[in-house]
């Protein structure tokens, strides 16, 4: 059914192609989002293989735009306005506010650090975080992309992927977890990651379902693998997941 309504939408449109100057320049903020500090012109230059004054005109465009600010450093750094937008997708996938209280018991109940990852641009990513109070815990912000291949989200988002997106998924390149993972994470709802991608670190992810049944989000908990019980954190877990699938899904 996407396939045919995408193709639908294509012969609607006549064949119109997105604007390759605005994806340009739109790609400016990406660059911007991988540095803790705001960069300077020929760092944003460099990273995206520009001339500087077609980097400074990109960046001139998005401050205009409100997207990037300045600071006293004359690095480049985004500005306030992508939270706003970023609380507002989050608000209109029904992950926003009322997900957070969900998060925070989970972490009281196992002591672990929670999260909330959608499938962004064909990754995991992190949109909501609700830290442990162990001094000993794994640091990963908001905005944290990861593995498909060796994340537990990821390993759920491919296992529990539509058709549609699942093609996506292999044509984009990333490395897929292995098929046996991914049938074995569909039989349990829960999947662990692999270990390699951060030393002594473990996580175990469930999928969150959407009002059409869709998997795009999971929750997860994370901790050194020195803590890690299976029996302990399970059942928290799926909990905490069915609860969010049933806001996705409009239900109390």
């Amino acid at each position: 059914m996407d396939t045919e309504y995408s193709n639908r939408i294509q012969e609607e449109s006549g064949g119109v192609r997105p604007l390759s100057t605005v994806l340009k320049t739109m790609a400016v903020l990406d660059v911007l989002a991988s540095s803790a500090r705001g960069m300077k012109l020929p760092e944003v230059a460099a990273a995206m293989e520009l001339s500087r004054p077609t980097a400074y005109q990109r960046l001139l465009t998005l401050i205009e735009a409100g997207w990037v600010e300045q600071d006293q450093e004359m690095r480049y750094r985004l500005s306030m306005h992508a939270c706003r937008i970023a609380a507002a997708a989050l608000e209109q996938a029904s992950l926003g506010t009322r997900v957070q209280p969900v998060l925070e018991m989970l972490v009281h109940r196992v002591k672990e650090t929670a999260s909330l990852a959608v499938l962004d641009r064909g990754v995991p990513c992190i949109v909501s975080r609700v830290e442990s109070e162990s001094v000993l815990r794994a640091e990963q912000k908001i905005g944290t992309t990861m593995s498909l291949e060796g994340s537990a989200s990821g390993r759920i988002l491919t296992a529990f992927a539509d058709d549609l997106t699942l093609a996506r998924l292999k044509e984009s390149g990333e490395p897929l977890a292995a098929d046996a993972l991914l049938q074995e994470a569909r039989a349990n709802g829960y999947a662990l990651s692999s270990g390699y991608t951060h030393s002594g670190v473990i996580a175990i992810a469930a999928p969150i379902f959407d009002l059409n049944g869709k998997c795009a989000s999971t929750v997860s908990l994370v901790m050194p693998e020195m803590r890690f019980d299976l029996e302990t954190f399970r059942e928290p877990l799926l909990d905490a997941a069915r609860t969010i699938t049933k806001m996705q899904q409009g239900e109390r």
